[in-house]
């Protein structure tokens, strides 16, 4: 066999797909140094039949994916094993949430070769040439990898420092488009008509017990800076005339200074923006540096507010200086400034008995309510609180004593139910019963059928008005079994949640 790679990013959504920043920053890593080839399963019509055939040329050594939890798993896990079926000598790598926080059950499958534990800017181009020069024993010292040893020990090197990001290579974006019209990416939102996906910086400096971001980053967080990122979105601008921008990144508010800086960059491009932050760090801007952003384009921000009970956040370990209050009072800021709220709320936390279990659920229900009363343009986005509990975590040790495990088998996880888990729409969580799943469910019905979410720019005049009247009583009431009629009409006009398949986009 030659030495090729491929570099894969397995199919994650039915609909418009945003350009796979994860696979190009893998690029990035070693473009120019090695030969390698990028298949996207969301722009694929038979991503299998691609892969097949650049393996059958025997050109090919590694095949590298991307793996995020739930329908990435559709594709990673069978092409990944196929591939060791048909082409045993090839090399597998692994890198994502998924395979870091689920490392165990990853590595000890027998078609997973290695793990790239986090950031791989440095540990891919080294484990590429440590392979490469059968240097097995220099495997030790490649920081964020994972593998087993010749003994079949399972062997998690030490993690690396987050690097400093305006020293990373360029994202490849001209040889992508070499595989698939960058055109392709640019998707018709609620933000504007071409709106581009971008990652700014890596990780977060909180430790929240149930994100699956800490056990990645544990607590460190490092940005390109602002004028890098202006610099990316205007080639984007000058090239391709985009008009709006998704930054994907853990906590894009995490440096005040920085966005400032962005916004004062970005004011008078003509481009609208959305990314995610936290509520207690963007409470500390002052109303100008809201109004700035505002101008600069900044339409919706998405905040985990988790719950509206403060000792629910300290179970949770949220940290910072999150509070019912201070989610409420934040609403309230920017209502007149205009920039939308997102607020995602977790509901169906564990607890010493199922009374208290469902106490809580309907303490959060009565809590968003309030949150719409005080701003009627917020988004409320709800999960079902599915653990991703840090490992040593108060709140860990709490779902372990309640019975709830994963999966002991990587396979296990292409049950329907574990895709579901991975959406966070089926906990399979044993404190939660389907009376009080039913609860959740409903009240989310009724409330994205009463407040629909802006961010499905078609639901909006007779339809918004037919939703609203239908929906009215119930939300009025509290009465949320049963809602039907709702249901019908969200699938009539095929309502799109954005907690499962992000903005509607076309």
């Amino acid at each position: 066999m030659a030495h090729k790679i491929i570099i894969f990013n397995p199919r994650s959504a039915d609909a418009k797909h945003r350009i796979p920043n994860s696979i190009l920053q893998v690029g990035a890593s070693i473009y120019g140094h090695y030969d390698f080839t990028f298949v996207d399963g969301n722009l694929e019509k038979d991503p299998w039949g691609k892969i097949q055939t650049y393996f059958k040329t025997g050109e090919y050594k590694y095949f590298c994916s991307t793996v995020m939890p739930g329908p990435q798993l559709k594709q990673a896990i069978p092409f990944t094993k196929k591939i060791k079926e048909q082409f045993p000598e090839t090399v597998t790598i692994w890198g994502g949430y998924f395979a870091s926080n689920q490392y165990k059950v990853s590595i000890e499958a027998p078609y997973v070769d290695y793990i790239v534990n986090g950031p791989g800017d440095v540990t891919f181009p080294e484990l590429l040439k440590t392979l490469e020069s059968g240097q097995l024993n220099d495997l030790p010292n490649i920081m964020n990898l994972i593998y087993k040893d010749e003994n079949g020990t399972v062997v998690r090197t030490k993690k690396e420092k987050l690097l400093n990001q305006d020293s990373l290579p360029q994202l490849p974006y001209a040889y992508l488009n070499s595989f698939y019209k960058l055109e392709n990416y640019l998707s018709r939102t609620f933000l504007g008509s071409k709106t581009f996906s971008y990652h700014s910086s890596l990780g977060c400096p909180f430790t929240c017990s149930f994100c699956a971001v800490v056990p990645i980053y544990e607590g460190r967080w490092k940005a390109k800076s602002a004028q890098t990122v202006y610099n990316d979105v205007k080639y984007f601008k000058d090239n391709y005339d985009i008009d709006a921008i998704e930054f994907h990144d853990n906590n894009f508010f995490t440096s005040r200074k920085r966005v400032i800086e962005f916004s004062e960059l970005i004011k008078d491009d003509g481009i609208t923006w959305w990314g995610e932050g936290r509520i207690d760090t963007i409470n500390k801007y002052s109303d100008d540096d809201l109004k700035l952003m505002k101008d600069a384009g900044c339409k919706m921000i998405f905040l985990g507010a988790e719950t509206g009970n403060d000792d629910i956040l300290k179970q949770i370990n949220k940290g910072g200086t999150q509070t019912g209050q201070g989610i409420k009072d934040f609403a309230a800021r920017l209502y007149p400034i205009g920039i939308i709220p997102e607020f995602s709320f977790v509901l169906g936390m564990p607890a010493d008995t199922p009374e208290q279990v469902m106490a809580q659920i309907d303490w959060d229900i009565n809590f968003i309510k309030e949150i719409k009363e005080i701003n009627p343009d917020a988004e409320i986005i709800i999960y079902l609180y599915s653990p991703v509990a840090t490992e040593g975590s108060e709140l860990y040790e709490q779902i372990q004593q309640a019975g709830f495990s994963f999966p002991k088998k990587l396979d296990d996880w292409l049950d329907p139910a574990w895709e579901n888990f991975d959406l966070r729409k089926n906990p399979l969580t044993p404190w939660l019963t389907p009376k009080m799943v039913d609860r959740i469910m409903n009240f989310e019905t009724v409330l994205n059928g009463y407040y629909p979410t802006a961010s499905d720019f078609r639901i909006k005049g007779f339809k918004k008005t037919v939703l609203r009247s239908i929906s009215k009583f119930r939300y009025k009431t509290g009465i949320y079994k049963f809602p039907y009629e709702i249901k019908a009409l969200h699938k009539l006009w095929k309502y799109r949640q954005p907690e499962i398949q992000g903005f509607y986009s076309e």
